[in-house]
């Protein structure tokens, strides 16, 4: 009798317990951080169907007063947000969903509202956030974004081709098995002490100059200019004692000098 006592008092405070309280969270989409704020509420993401379809590019939104409801059209598609009846009508085919209405925004679940498009909503631990994989995007939203941030804050004043050797790197590590397999495990991997310098300064976090963005999208569309090269470091900051005694050195670009 006791012990179902117990388990009726757990099940009742377990029920009792308050739903995890929202909070703001980044979100970005094919690499680009939205301007609006995007909160994150019982697991789920909630993004302002506007700021979304904006930087998906080739969207008008507009609130229908009638229906009162946002509705979004792109060519044949078209989406409606109706915070009343909490759905999500994509080209007819409606889903359950929360939308809410907050300062003039209407938001909408995040993943669902991306994968009913054709994209793709994955969680970012190291961003904190969400990345969101539109349709027909060249290249995986996190790949990009990180990418071109660790470019930028290593090599923001080199050429075109520096910039492109540092990138390559990162594509070469995730390419061998010494390394992690993805770019963001890569850029922050820890294992033998972290890797690149801008981790541990915190520049990794700061927004990237366009041609290092340029130069990320190159990489990740296959331009190589450093070979097989895995390593590299500026004699100006660093005297790479290990990477000399270990490493075969491979080619000098700018102010990096590259190693296999």
């Amino acid at each position: 009798m006791k012990k179902e006592a117990l388990c009726g008092l757990l099940a009742a405070a377990a029920l009792a317990l308050p739903a995890q309280a929202a909070r703001t969270v980044p979100v970005q989409v094919d690499g680009t951080r939205l301007a609006g704020s995007s909160y994150l509420e019982d697991g789920v993401t909630y993004t302002p169907l506007r700021y979304l379809l904006d930087a998906m590019g080739g969207w008008t939104v507009s609130w229908d007063s009638q229906a009162q409801a946002a509705v979004a059209v792109s060519g044949k598609t078209r989406i409606a947000a109706d915070p009343a009846e909490n759905t999500v009508t994509v080209n007819g085919r409606s889903y359950s969903a929360q939308v809410t209405v907050r300062n003039g925004r209407t938001y909408v679940p995040l993943r669902m509202v991306s994968e009913a498009l054709g994209g793709s909503a994955a969680w970012d631990p190291w961003m904190s956030g969400a990345a969101v994989t539109s349709a027909g995007a060249e290249h995986d939203a996190a790949d990009l974004y990180w990418l071109s941030r660790i470019i930028s804050a290593e090599s923001c004043g080199e050429s075109m081709e520096g910039q492109i050797a540092v990138g390559n790197v990162v594509l070469n590590r995730v390419a061998s098995r010494e390394f992690p397999d993805t770019v963001p495990g890569v850029i922050f991997d820890k294992v033998d002490g972290v890797q690149f310098e801008p981790v541990s300064n915190g520049t990794v976090y700061k927004t990237p100059t366009a041609q290092s963005v340029e130069a990320a999208r190159r990489v990740l569309a296959g331009e190589q200019v450093i070979g097989k090269a895995l390593y590299f470091y500026a004699p100006a900051l660093s005297q790479g004692t290990w990477i000399n005694a270990n490493r075969t050195y491979y080619k000098t670009i700018g102010c990096h000098r590259f190693y296999l």
